[in-house]
């Protein structure tokens, strides 16, 4: 496909339609270059240590906002003695993997950290802080900052009101980061959380190292908030892992609705698959838009929309020729730039990587509003519609320049 053989708006539009709706391409060519972008983009692992009910599964369901029985089911094993769980499922931003057991069974790390070494992660240990018996759990973490000094480490002290005297709820606000920690926390609690600090400090390795307290419980346990100290949890992985995470699994702080949370977690997912694939040669023109039909395909099943020739059409005329040409034309531009010797490895791959990613983005959330408006019988609006794809367009550029920039670090 050539610039001069787009004429005008039809091509444009007709083009768009069939690369959306019925994107050609070999089967195989496709999913060898999914793998391909994968490698190029890999998935951030969190790797959670600790002893059984020290709060792991806690901690993944207050970072997703999934519910316990999902994540229960979602596990998959991955080693002798571990297993991971992919968050969402079928387009993961984040993989958590979890080894049981610790101090109740004999483990050796060294099959997690051969499944761990090729990828981005965080390791992340999770010790109850009324449990003093951390031996286990200490050896472990010894062994892996030896061999690998340059992992940053994340300890995460939980169930802090098993340390409450009787009637005693949480401390607002959050106190746990201050030195030395202040008065207002109770002496017990006091003691057992510098007890587990002052244990670790005689680790080996030069990465940082960051404690975080937080008590998450369930509504019934009548703690509030039961997310105690998730802010401060997500800030420490920020500062850890600066990759977005956040932003990518929750979005807007505002977003509380769970038709939209899952439909932005979707969409953060199929935006960083299309930015692997924007960063390959040749090939993401069409792979490229077969990953965006199967997301706004999806978006439409969430939604309980048909995703037809009938509403792509409704679609597209109301997202605008400008937006459409603009759409096709990134697209055009990439394959361009990419075959481009020196520039196509270079520049042209990051432009792809960011455009793929930031368009895909767009798409999603434009196709949300559509989507809201029609499972609501009201009209839609097309300037709102190519509002929210503008915004949006420069939304996900940016939540992908702190991907590929955290990749680059």
């Amino acid at each position: 496909m050539k610039l001069s053989d787009l004429k005008n708006w039809t091509d444009y539009w007709e083009q768009l339609r069939t690369a959306l709706l019925e994107p050609s391409v070999d089967k195989s060519l496709l999913e060898a270059s999914l793998r391909e972008a994968r490698a190029k983009m890999p998935v951030p692992v969190l790797w959670l240590l600790g002893k059984t009910q020290a709060g792991k599964t806690s901690i993944i369901r207050a970072l997703t906002g999934s519910a316990t029985a999902e994540i229960g089911n979602g596990f998959q094993p991955c080693t002798r003695n571990s297993r991971f769980y992919d968050f969402p499922a079928d387009i993961p931003i984040v993989r958590f993997l979890d080894t049981r057991g610790l101090g109740e069974v004999s483990y050796d790390p060294s099959d997690d950290m051969q499944y761990c070494e090729s990828q981005s992660h965080l390791l992340v240990a999770v010790m109850k802080v009324a449990d003093v018996n951390q031996t286990a759990v200490f050896d472990v973490l010894h062994t892996i900052r030896l061999r690998h000094p340059e992992w940053p480490l994340l300890i995460v002290q939980t169930g802090l009101h098993e340390l409450y005297p009787n009637g005693c709820g949480h401390i607002h606000p959050w106190p746990y980061a201050e030195d030395p920690l202040p008065e207002t926390i109770p002496l017990d609690l006091r003691r057992a959380l510098l007890a587990q600090r002052d244990a670790l400090k005689q680790l080996p390795g030069f990465a940082p190292m960051r404690w975080v307290a937080v008590d998450l419980t369930l509504l019934e346990d009548g703690f509030e908030p039961p997310d105690y100290g998730l802010e401060a949890l997500w800030q420490a992985i920020e500062s850890l892992l600066p990759l977005g995470l956040q932003q990518q699994l929750s979005g807007d702080k505002e977003v509380h609705d769970l038709y939209a949370r899952t439909a932005h977690q979707q969409i953060s997912g199929y935006a960083l698959a299309a930015a692997g694939l924007g960063a390959l040669p040749v090939v993401d023109l069409v792979a490229v838009s077969a990953v965006q039909a199967k997301l706004l395909h999806s978006l439409a099943i969430l939604y309980g929309q048909r995703w037809d020739k009938s509403t792509l059409t409704e679609f597209l005329g109301l997202m605008g020729a400008g937006i459409a040409s603009s759409y096709l034309l990134r697209l055009l531009s990439r394959a361009v730039v990419k075959v481009i010797p020196f520039w196509g490895q270079t520049v042209g791959a990051v432009w792809g990587a960011s455009s793929s990613g930031a368009t895909t983005y767009a798409l999603g959330k434009a196709a949300i509003y559509f989507f809201i408006r029609r499972k609501d019988g009201l009209n839609v609006d097309p300037e709102a519609l190519r509002r929210i794809y503008a915004d949006e367009l420069e939304r996900g550029a940016l939540l992908l320049k702190e991907r590929l920039r955290g990749k680059s670090g």
